[in-house]
């Protein structure tokens, strides 16, 4: 590519990227036709723990005089406040002052996770369900402190005492992650009508949704609406149901929810749920219920309402039936004044137009790269080993297949290792999701090299010379050496090209209020704690990257990777991507597949529920991450002759989405 080509296609990615932000901008803040304008904020709520950051929406039309009605929206776990966008723009747009938190351990607020608290116990079953007759009472849970948390979850800190305080002195403290604080904070607003306020959250904030709803319940700011995307229920005997009460509560259902207590336990949702006493209690009937259909009345808070949804775990916050039905219920409960109907929805619009600013930026960092290869970092390139060594046909196969039952076997036992149990010291590691992939990229870092080592040692005995060349960690000069100046060069480049995107997110955030995204959080500007945590972690990730592309893309050498040409290019990409990408792809398959068939989820049916669940449901936003990385690993080795650029880069990105918003205990 000539550097003017190059140049060109950096600017114009560039321009294009800030361009959809600037659209998707446009999006979120309405201003056309019956839609009015809606002024957008950011800011944080000082409390006695620390800040709560939040994203507030206003209506145009809300103003002191004509005060509107107000949501609170709280997202999921390893979430932030932009995963609520859809449920924000779609709120703003039909008057309703709406306001996004980033809870405790998320995004940019700065009290740790486990601020929410924990107990040494368990139950087995729903909350209120459970005895010590049968055994599902007081299951002790020890190990480190963020698999305590992670066993608590389901437990909410307005339940019996007998669940939110052991014998050790600990408690569940605040379930509602700051949604209580953030709540008040929001009735207290002068354009806000505290008597027309509701809340919604998703999976982690839908056990905050239910502790803020008891928290006000009675007051004259209590929510008269609550909505539970992918909620679990308790029955009335796990609190003091005679003073806590909760208003017209909507339930949405996902049909292949990847969480067992999000399906009662089962292994699938089916309309046996609808006969168990815990359902029949939840609608305030006798008799089996319905799905999709609403029981009780609105003027009284007893309206109730389960509404199944197609969909998995993670998409429910996106879903558009979701949104419109939950649209209708806090149009009913809150009085909203609008004509827009519940179907009438743009959000995916600014979506989409997020992810594609997204592709955009990463994808600078390829001309990026060729004008800075061409010119000071010229030093990083080298031309491509031999094809002597190359592997093809059976051996070939073999490897990848090898490969891909390795990575993909050990993926649902070592991430949930490290997610809890792993034992690292936590006020130094302290991403709850990142632990879980850095005992899963430990191990493959250890198998792999022990794999390349085999390898090497036949190679010696056979005479053969250029072995750290083939494994794309030597210069030319000195194929049988490991060089630690082609590392350093590389290093340095890919830092250039990762400040550089860094540099357009900050941009995005500063000018738009957004970051690069699409609906799971990817890109967004470090905290000084999370750029430290990204310090940390990231030795681990460039290593690991390091070892799988030598091993996927330099030492698997086919044909194709000395093929000019979009061509050869494309082909050697399909083969990293295969490889890079088998494991998590098989292990999808095995998920969904008897999921989608009735039988239920893979992890659940073949390993337990232990191993379903947070890794699971993060494989659909997991292996699109790959491809790309493989496409960025595959374009710098064919041009550099070495893995160290692509993969470095990879690492730092793939670290950055981990530690830039995600859970942190501290």
């Amino acid at each position: 590519m000539k550097k003017s080509r190059s140049l060109a296609a950096l600017i114009l990615l560039l321009v294009l990227a800030l361009g959809c932000m600037f659209a998707a901008d446009r999006v979120q803040r309405g201003g056309s036709g019956e839609v009015p304008s809606i002024d957008i904020s950011e800011g944080t709520i000082d409390t006695s723990l620390g800040h709560i950051a939040y994203k507030l929406y206003v209506p145009g039309n809300a103003t002191g005089s004509a005060k509107a009605p107000a949501v609170l929206l709280l997202h999921g776990y390893q979430n932030d406040h932009e995963t609520c966008s859809a449920f924000s723009i779609e709120l703003a747009r039909r008057g309703v002052v709406v306001m996004a938190i980033d809870e405790y351990g998320h995004g940019s607020t700065d009290i740790g996770l486990l601020r929410r608290g924990y107990v040494n116990q368990k139950v087995t079953v729903n909350y209120g369900e459970d005895s010590e007759e049968d055994g599902t009472f007081r299951k002790n849970v020890g190990g480190a402190e963020r698999y305590r948390l992670m066993m608590n979850f389901s437990n909410l800190s307005f339940f019996d005492d007998k669940y939110t305080r052991d014998d050790a002195g600990n408690t569940i403290s605040d379930s509602s992650c700051g949604g209580i604080d953030a709540y008040r904070y929001l009735a207290e607003l002068p354009f806000v009508d505290s008597s027309r306020m509701g809340l919604s959250g998703h999976s982690m904030g839908t056990w905050s949704s239910w502790t803020v709803a008891a928290a006000y319940s009675g007051t004259d700011i209590e929510p008269r609406a609550t909505v539970l995307q992918c909620g679990e229920l308790f029955r009335k005997s796990a609190y003091d149901s005679e003073k806590i009460h909760f208003n017209n509560a909507l339930l949405l259902q996902a049909k292949y929810d990847e969480f067992s207590y999000f399906r009662d336990y089962e292994r699938n949702v089916t309309d046996e749920l609808l006969s168990t006493d815990l359902r029949r209690e939840f609608l305030g009937i006798s008799g089996n219920g319905e799905w999709n259909r609403t029981y009780g009345s609105f003027s009284d808070g007893t309206a109730r309402r389960m509404e199944l949804l197609m969909t998995n775990h993670r998409l429910t916050t996106h879903n558009s039936r979701g949104i419109a039905v939950a649209m209708d219920w806090f149009a009913s409960a809150l009085g909203i004044d609008s004509s827009l109907a519940g179907t009438d929805q743009i959000y995916m619009a600014k979506e989409l137009l997020v992810l594609t600013a997204l592709l955009f930026t990463v994808f600078s960092v390829i001309p990026a790269a060729d004008l800075l290869l061409g010119s000071i970092f010229s030093g990083v390139v080298q031309p491509l080993p031999s094809k002597e060594s190359m592997i093809t046909g059976k051996k070939w196969k073999t490897g990848v297949i090898v490969g891909i039952l390795i990575t993909g076997l050990t993926y649902p036992f070592m991430t949930q290792l490290g997610h809890g149990l792993l034992p690292v010291p936590e006020k130094l590691f302290r991403m709850t999701i990142g632990n879980g992939f850095l005992s899963w990229y430990g191990l493959l870092i250890i198998i792999f090299v022990i794999m390349t080592a085999v390898r090497l040692r036949k190679q010696k005995k056979a005479g053969d010379s250029g072995r750290y060349r083939d494994l794309g960690l030597a210069e030319a000069a000195q194929p049988d050496r490991f060089s630690w100046r082609l590392l350093g060069r590389s290093l340095l480049l890919s830092a250039v090209l990762f400040l550089m995107v860094y540099a357009v997110t900050w941009i995005c955030e500063i000018l738009f209020g957004l970051d690069l995204r699409f609906i799971w959080p990817f890109f967004r500007s470090f905290s000084f704690t999370r750029f430290m945590q990204f310090l940390v972690y990231l030795p681990v990730y460039v290593l690991f990257f390091t070892v799988s592309t030598s091993r996927s893309l330099a030492l698997m050498r086919t044909e194709s990777t000395y093929t000019d040409g979009g061509k050869g290019f494309a082909k050697t990409w399909l083969r990293t991507a295969l490889q890079m990408t088998g494991g998590v792809l098989l292990i999808t398959l095995i998920e969904y597949v008897p999921f989608f068939s009735g039988i239920g989820p893979g992890a659940d049916v073949l390993f337990g529920s232990t191993f379903g669940g947070p890794f699971m449901s993060l494989l659909i936003v997991f292996v699109p991450q790959v491809v790309v990385f493989s496409l960025i690993c595959t374009w710098m080795y064919r041009k550099t002759g070495n893995v160290f650029t692509g993969s470095f880069i990879s690492a730092f990105m793939a670290c950055w989405i981990v530690t830039g918003g995600s859970s942190i205990l501290y």
